[in-house]
Parts: structure tokens; C-alpha cells; sequence
């Protein structure tokens, strides 16, 4: 069988295990696939989180370091940036959640995560454009529409606010949270 074959064939096997609970199993053919083919960031990206799934932090950031070192990822890269916001490295994990948004801006571990970050960090006002980002490629979703809001509010822009409340509740009129904070403003 071909390496590349080899690879394949365990990298499924690893996704299939992790899947259904197995991590022993999981983590058995993602070390196969690694080992049958150096060139690709998915078996680390899963022994990472089967290490997050196990609670050991300190192999999971190993792991998503080493995937960031095969190819830089948005997963990789947001990865790095949760487990270093654990470890309350805050400024860290803004700066890793950014540039995994700069690889992919619909990454919502990242968005969310820089909202989380940029909060702790009293910079609120650095995730509107990212947010906003987001939304002019999905501008229906309602949940970053209303991350959005909050963060506009925190920097005083209670008018701009209102605007994206207004449009969550136009679409969605049953949306409880949206209304009660615009009840707020």
C-alpha cells in the first residue's frame, strides 16, 4: 500500500473513533497517520484534541504547535489561541484568534474566542470589524450579529447598536435576548 494510501485509510479511522468516543483508538491511527505521511496537519490537529477531550492542555498546545508547524491553519492557529486564554494569557490568545480570523474569517472558534479575549483585555472596540467581517459574509447570523451589538455598546456606539438589534428582531421577532438588551438602550 502507498504511504499516501496508509495515510488516508488512518487519518479516516482516527476521524471515526474520535467521533464515536474511542480516543484510544482515535489517537492510535492519528499517530499511524503521522507517521505515514509527515506532510499534513490533520492527525495533529486530532491528537490535539483528543489531548483537550484527556485535560492534558500542555499536550494539546504541543500538538496544535506542530500541526501550525506542517501548514499554518486558522484550526491550528485557534487552537493555540484557546488554550493559551485557559492558561490566561489573554493578550495571546487575541493575537492567535486574529490571525487565525486573517486565514479565515468564518472561523467562529476564532470570532468568538477574540470577542472573549478582546472583553478580558478591556478592548472590546478591536472586535467590531472582525464581527463585522463576519457578518457581510453572513450577514443572518443572528448570534455574531448580537456579539456585535454588545461590543458596540461596551464602546458607546448605542445607535449603531440599536441598528443591528433592530435587524435581528426583524427577522426574528421571538429573539428574546436581542430584545431585552435593545429594552436596555
Amino acid at each position: 500500500m502507498s504511504s499516501h494510501l496508509d495515510y488516508e485509510i488512518n487519518k479516516e479511522l482516527g476521524e471515526c473513533y474520535l467521533f464515536m468516543g474511542e480516543l484510544d483508538k482515535a489517537e492510535n491511527y492519528y499517530h499511524k497517520a503521522a507517521g505515514s505521511n509527515g506532510v499534513h496537519a490533520d492527525p495533529y490537529l486530532g491528537l490535539a484534541t483528543i489531548a483537550v477531550q484527556r485535560g492534558d492542555l500542555g499536550q494539546a498546545m504541543a500538538m496544535y504547535r506542530k500541526a501550525e508547524d506542517v501548514v499554518s491553519s486558522d484550526k491550528s492557529l485557534a487552537g493555540i489561541a484557546l488554550i493559551s486564554a485557559h492558561q490566561g494569557d489573554h493578550d495571546k490568545a487575541f493575537a492567535f484568534h486574529a490571525q487565525a480570523l486573517g486565514l479565515n474569517p468564518e472561523n467562529m472558534v476564532a470570532l468568538f474566542g477574540l470577542v472573549q479575549a478582546a472583553h478580558m483585555l478591556g478592548r472590546t472596540a478591536e472586535a467590531i470589524a472582525p464581527l463585522t467581517e463576519y457578518l457581510n459574509l453572513n450577514p443572518d447570523k443572528h448570534e455574531v450579529r448580537f456579539a456585535l451589538s454588545g461590543c458596540l455598546i461596551a464602546s458607546g456606539r448605542q445607535a449603531d447598536a440599536r441598528r443591528h438589534l433592530e435587524t435581528i428582531l426583524e427577522q426574528d421577532p421571538a429573539n428574546v435576548q436581542s430584545a431585552e438588551l435593545l429594552s436596555q438602550l
